[in-house]
C-alpha cells in the first residue's frame, strides 16, 4: 500500500471513525487539559493527521491561528461539516501531510501531532518537516502508540494480514526508546515523556520537545 493507498484506507472508513467513541476519553481529556496549558493566545499551531477535526475543535478557540491538516479528504470533508455546525474563527482546516507544507516553513509555533507519527511512512523525514515548520524555539508535541510493546504475534502476523487485505492502514512499528531517539535526531530537545492514560501505561507517550 502507497500514501495513496493510506488515503483512501481513511477515506473509506470516515465515517465509521467519525462514529466510534474515544477509548480511553479520561486520558483524552487530561491530553487536552496539558496541551491548552502550553498553548499562548498568540500560537500559530498546525495539528497534523487530525482526523476529523475533534480535538482542532477543543483547541483552536485560545490561540491565534489553527490549521488542522490530515491526509484523508474524507476525513477533512466531516471536519468542516463539524466545523460549520460549530465555526471557530481561528480554525482552517486542509488535506495536507507535514511534506506537502515544506514551503511554509518556520511558519508555526506549536505543531500538534495525536495519533499520527505511527502512520507516517517515513519517520526521520517527517520529523526533519516538522522541524522545518516551527519556528525558533518553537514546540511539538506528539501523542502516538509505539506499537513495538504490541504483542509480537499481532505486530508481526496479524497487522500485516490485516494491512494486505485493505482491513489495516500502513503503521510504523518502533517502541518508547525509539521514538525520543528519531525525535532527538531530528533536532529537537525531549522536555517531557508523560503517560496520560487513566488505566495502566498504553504505550501511547505524550512527548513534548522544543525545537532549538
Amino acid at each position: 500500500m502507497s500514501m495513496a493507498g493510506d488515503a483512501h484506507f481513511w477515506d473509506r472508513i470516515s465515517r465509521k471513525y467519525a462514529r466510534s467513541a474515544i477509548a480511553d476519553q479520561a486520558g483524552y481529556e487530561r491530553t487536552l487539559e496539558r496541551t491548552r496549558a502550553l498553548l499562548g493566545p498568540g500560537d500559530r499551531v498546525l495539528e497534523l493527521g487530525c482526523g476529523t477535526g475533534t480535538t482542532a475543535l477543543r483547541l483552536a478557540g485560545g490561540v491565534q491561528d489553527y490549521v488542522a491538516t490530515d491526509l484523508s479528504a474524507g476525513m477533512i470533508a466531516i471536519a468542516k461539516e463539524k466545523h460549520a455546525a460549530g465555526p471557530v474563527p481561528t480554525l482552517a482546516f486542509r488535506t495536507a501531510t507535514a511534506e506537502a507544507l515544506a514551503p511554509d516553513a518556520a511558519r508555526f509555533n506549536v505543531v500538534l501531532g495525536f495519533n499520527y507519527l505511527h502512520l507516517v511512512r517515513d519517520l526521520p523525514g517527517t520529523l526533519r518537516c516538522i522541524y522545518a515548520l516551527l519556528a525558533a524555539e518553537g514546540l511539538f508535541i506528539s501523542k502516538t502508540p509505539c506499537l513495538g510493546h504490541m504483542n509480537p504475534l499481532i505486530r508481526s502476523v496479524a497487522l500485516p494480514a490485516m494491512r494486505v487485505i485493505g482491513k489495516a492502514p500502513y503503521a510504523g512499528v518502533f517502541r518508547v526508546a525509539d521514538l525520543s531517539q528519531h525525535i532527538r535526531a531530528a533536532g529537537f530537545d525531549i522536555l517531557a515523556t508523560e503517560s496520560h492514560a487513566s488505566k495502566g501505561n498504553d504505550n501511547r507517550p505524550y512527548v513534548v520537545a522544543r525545537k532549538w
